[in-house]
């Protein structure tokens, strides 16, 4: 694969494992499915449709299913603009409404995303502001497998609640390994590590195994 892959692999993991407190106290274990759909609406213009179901404990504000598209234009050869919406649903009626507008860049097997959200939730006291930037190594195992290895922050630019104090950031670092089962479907499976700070008290991890079904028409 390469010895630059071998250290981005290296520097990814290694900064997850720096991230996170020794002894962190605060962690649960968490289970997402996704349904992925991908399809042309016009010679460069792509939309893709997601489908998720998140099983977590009801701490982390129970089970979770969620709906989002998203409309991506070529502007160049390397980069595309376009926005979306989701909506997310939990147990108990909690809902949220998502709408985000991003960018993607890409440069060989290496690939950007800077994503921006508006996230309004029920009996919030106002919209909540977050910027997300993702950073992807894609690696081609042989025809039919793909390894790819992402690093992402997401950082609070306006918390939901006036009275909420200081907005908390977030880092994620994950790995997913997927297979082509036919010309128009894929599988695979990863694992994602969430880890958020927290001032004055233990860190939160999430570790989140993932499964994917994807389809592209």
């Amino acid at each position: 694969m390469g010895w630059g892959f071998a250290k981005f692999c290296a520097g990814i993991l290694g900064a997850s494992v720096l991230a996170a407190p020794v002894c962190a106290q605060d962690e649960d274990t968490q289970l997402w499915v996704y349904a992925i759909a991908t399809t042309d609406l016009a010679e460069q213009t792509r939309l893709t449709v997601d489908l998720t179901a998140r099983w977590r404990e009801q701490a982390r504000g129970d089970e979770q299913q969620t709906a989002r598209f998203t409309i991506m234009h070529q502007v160049a050869e390397a980069v595309r603009l376009g926005g979306g919406a989701g909506v997310f649903e939990a147990e108990g009626g909690r809902s949220e409404l998502r709408p985000h507008q991003q960018m993607s860049i890409r440069a060989g097997r290496f690939s950007a995303r800077t994503r921006v959200e508006q996230r309004f939730f029920d009996g919030a006291d106002r919209m909540e502001l977050r910027i997300r930037q993702l950073v992807r190594y894609a690696q081609p195992l042989n025809e039919s497998w793909n390894l790819s290895v992402d690093g992402e922050y997401l950082g609070l630019a306006q918390t939901r609640n006036r009275n909420s104090g200081r907005a908390r950031d977030q880092w994620r670092a994950r790995v997913i390994l997927s297979a082509d089962v036919s010309e128009r479907v894929s599988l695979g499976a990863g694992y994602l590590l969430i880890h958020t700070p927290r001032n004055g008290r233990a860190d939160r991890l999430n570790h989140v195994p993932q499964l994917y079904l994807s389809s592209r028409f």
